[in-house]
């Protein structure tokens, strides 16, 4: 893909988007399994959900560029969740484990708030006002879960997690 136009960097952003997503889909339902945490388990069946969602949405924006929703292949994600599957391996105390899955959940997130950051802005940038308001909907929603996740860790895992190194 040449990259000559801001439309050309956008479509780039969004199909690295679409792979990461899609790789997500593939990958939450994992790292669910592995929390030993209720709620943590919760807020990652429920960010599964909002992902398959924002596919649909990323699909969208691909209409109303008239492109073809093409992924292509996101070496980042691919890397990030392969990290967080390293850590459903260790071995460890399930509090300290699930403080780790956090922890890798919120690099996932923290990639995709970037992501759609950008896509957002190069839309804006382009008058694309339609697909804007869907990127805007994402990119609020990965920042909510990134927020979730931080409450979650402050309120209830790390200080279990706390409370099992000091066992």
């Amino acid at each position: 893909m040449k990259l000559d136009t801001l439309e050309s960097l956008l479509v780039k952003e969004l199909k690295d988007l679409l792979s990461a997503e899609k790789q997500l889909v593939k990958a939450l339902p994992k790292m669910a399994k592995g929390a030993t945490s209720e709620p943590l388990r919760a807020a990652i069946e429920e960010h599964l959900e909002q992902t398959k969602g924002q596919v649909d949405r990323l699909e969208k924006v691909f209409g109303i560029l008239g492109k073809a929703p093409r992924a292509e292949h996101c070496k980042a994600m691919e890397a990030l969740i392969e990290e967080g599957a390293e850590l459903l391996e260790e071995e460890g105390d399930p509090a300290v484990k699930d403080a780790a899955l956090i922890a890798a959940a919120q690099k996932v997130e923290h990639y995709e708030i970037s992501g759609y950051g950008t896509a957002r802005t190069l839309a804006e940038l382009l008058g694309l006002d339609k697909a804007v308001k869907l990127l805007r909907q994402t990119l609020d929603e990965e920042k909510e879960t990134d927020e979730n996740l931080t409450q979650l860790a402050l309120s209830e895992i790390n200080p279990q997690a706390e409370a099992a190194a000091a066992r």
